[in-house]
């Protein structure tokens, strides 16, 4: 079975937690809310991934966020993929009012209540990975 190592990384700022839509110029998941994801690159360390990828999606700087938590690696399959498994790198960062500036990965962002992210289509298992981080 083929992996692919992920980070998804959670926003909250006053208790509201933002999610993006993902885009329909990415290559999976089209269209779902997610949180901040992508591709561990070689041997790079997932905190490492997770920072720039805030960076890249949403603009948000390394001063600007704070760890909150790490949760430990999670194995995911996703109906999509046959034969394939996502190993989720989940992390959960604390900022304050943050300005968002999406860039062509993520169409649309919210900041919702935790309990309201069943009320979304999601990308596999996202409330699993949250609720590891709670």
């Amino acid at each position: 079975m083929r992996s692919t190592k992920i980070v998804t990384s959670f926003i909250r700022d006053n208790e509201k937690l933002l999610i993006l839509k993902r885009s329909d110029k990415v290559k999976s998941m089209k269209g779902l809310w997610a949180g901040v994801s992508g591709i561990i690159e070689n041997n790079e360390e997932p905190l490492t991934r997770a920072k720039i990828e805030i960076f890249e999606e949403v603009g948000i700087t390394e001063d600007e966020i704070t760890l909150i938590k790490a949760a430990e690696e999670m194995r995911i399959n996703s109906p999509q993929y046959k034969n394939h498994e996502w190993e989720i790198f989940p992390f959960l960062f604390e900022s304050n009012n943050p300005t968002i500036k999406l860039n062509w990965e993520n169409s649309d962002f919210q900041w919702i209540d935790i309990e309201e992210l069943e009320n979304y289509e999601t990308v596999p298992s996202l409330q699993k990975v949250l609720f590891n981080l709670l």
